[in-house]
């Protein structure tokens, strides 16, 4: 086997290696990245499906506050492929429709409008929801040791507060019920998508399946000077006598001067258990992984003949899908390919002991519940993803788990959502331990990260 010399390997594809890799090379080093996958994204990914011959993904959004994917994105060029909502649509069962849209009115209140004539909610709801949200005016816990569920209980929240507020936000975006996220992330949330500016609340989604989304983003990392592998799964990992690193595959030796981990914790503690640690940081290190929790989302993807809801996406409450898209919309395609639609079920563990036919059966009774219309037109084409793995969860006390991106061992970084990033599992996040992980490399650990979002209003001056 040949072993040509390279100053970074980095082992993992997805967004955090991809990040890692663009920067880097940016920045003058010669990257390798090496994914064992056919595809680029990581958990971030599509598929074309031969018995349905669609492409088949799982949504993922960004907000206007996810400031580095959105620098990221810029960079490749790509910027205009995400598209921007200023808007949020609630449906109750009964029909009824909330919209929480931004208005004159400066941070944090822009808001404030739609929200006091948000039908969804009594003015009891309102009144614990404001008393809450001004709690996370100032920022969020730097501790995270305190479940949301307790702090719903502490703050008095009413049960419709609670089910036509609080859950649908903090379960989709954290992907997991109330004891199982802390405040300090669940505040996050609140803080930078509802109070901290307009823009920084404003919804993203990518208008292409992801990993047609992401190709710019390997691209533009290719056109900095990434050799990029697929099929590339490494084996094994060795820490030479002389100081390099040797990364085994299955046809390939390759050696750097420094190799990062861009792979999920469950792949990370695989390759580092096969390393020697006599230090007492480096045997503690491979105990932190014991602590992540994955967390599974279910999706399930619906043809119509033609549009069946009229919207491009929207939240439904009381129910157990909480967000549909309208990717046929999102995506602008003709009426002549019909309706694409797609049913997200956060946290769904208990999907993933159920079958194929009883989820879609599940899910179609609910979704023609907020949408009859669906009733009259003609289902062509049905699927269910289940990704068991999607996110990890954010539980109370994670965070003295979370391990920075700099190891025990010399040369050697870790990247993904989940290292300390202050941030949840999310995109985002995997952006940011990307550029974290370059960043420690090359000895400025802040070096390639983007500016936060800047408040606004009267934000600027209580935000922290």
């Amino acid at each position: 086997m040949n072993s040509e010399h390279q100053d970074v390997v980095i082992i993992g594809g997805g967004v955090a290696g991809l990040s890692a890799a663009a920067a880097l090379a940016g920045a003058g080093a010669k990257v390798t990245l090496l994914e064992r996958r056919p595809y680029i994204g990581g958990r971030a990914y599509s598929y074309d499906h031969p018995a349905l011959e669609e492409t088949i993904d799982s949504q993922h959004v960004v907000l206007g506050c996810c400031t580095n994917i959105l620098d990221l994105c810029q960079q490749a060029g790509m910027a205009d492929t995400i598209r921007w909502y200023d808007e949020l649509t609630f449906l109750e069962p009964s029909g009824r429709r909330t919209l929480l849209r931004s208005s004159w009115l400066p941070a944090p209140a822009h808001q404030a409008i739609s929200f006091l004539h948000a039908p969804m909610l009594s003015l009891r709801d309102k009144a614990a929801i404001a008393t809450g949200l001004a709690r996370f005016l100032g920022g969020y816990p730097a501790d995270d040791t305190e479940s949301f569920a307790s702090w719903l209980k502490r703050t008095g929240q009413t049960d419709r507060a609670i089910r036509h507020f609080w859950e649908p936000v903090v379960v989709g975006a954290l992907n997991d019920g109330f004891e199982r996220c802390s405040v300090k992330y669940a505040g996050k949330v609140f803080h930078e998508s509802f109070l901290r500016s307009p823009q920084a609340g404003r919804l993203g989604i990518p208008a292409a399946p992801l990993s047609e989304f992401f190709a710019p983003i390997a691209e533009f990392a290719q056109r900095q000077g990434v050799t990029v592998k697929l099929k590339s799964g490494v084996d094994r990992i060795e820490h030479t006598p002389d100081g390099h690193w040797q990364i085994q595959t299955a046809t390939e030796l390759h050696s750097a001067s420094a190799i990062i981990l861009a792979s999920d914790f469950k792949q990370t503690r695989n390759l580092l258990a096969t390393l020697p640690s006599p230090a007492t940081d480096a045997a503690r290190q491979l105990g932190v992984f014991d602590q992540f929790i994955p967390a599974p989302i279910t999706t399930v993807h619906l043809w119509y003949d033609r549009d069946v809801i009229g919207l491009d996406h929207a939240v439904l409450l009381d129910t157990r899908i909480q967000w549909v898209f309208a990717k046929s919309r999102i995506r602008r395609w003709s009426a002549e390919r019909g309706c694409y639609l797609e049913l997200v079920i956060s946290a769904s563990w208990p999907e993933l002991e159920m079958g194929r036919e009883a989820i879609l059966a599940s899910a179609l009774q609910e979704f023609e519940t907020f949408f009859p219309a669906a009733k009259q037109a003609k289902l062509l084409k049905t699927s269910v993803l289940k990704e068991a793995r999607a996110t990890f969860s954010v539980t109370p006390g994670l965070d003295r788990y979370r391990p920075q991106q700099t190891t025990p061992w010399t040369g050697l970084y870790i990247a993904g959502d989940w290292t300390a990033t202050e941030w949840p599992s999310t995109m985002e996040g995997a952006v940011r331990s990307g550029r974290l992980a370059a960043g420690a490399l090359t000895g400025d650990t802040h070096r390639f990260m983007a500016a936060e979002s800047p408040a606004t209003g009267m934000m600027r001056f209580l935000s922290k």
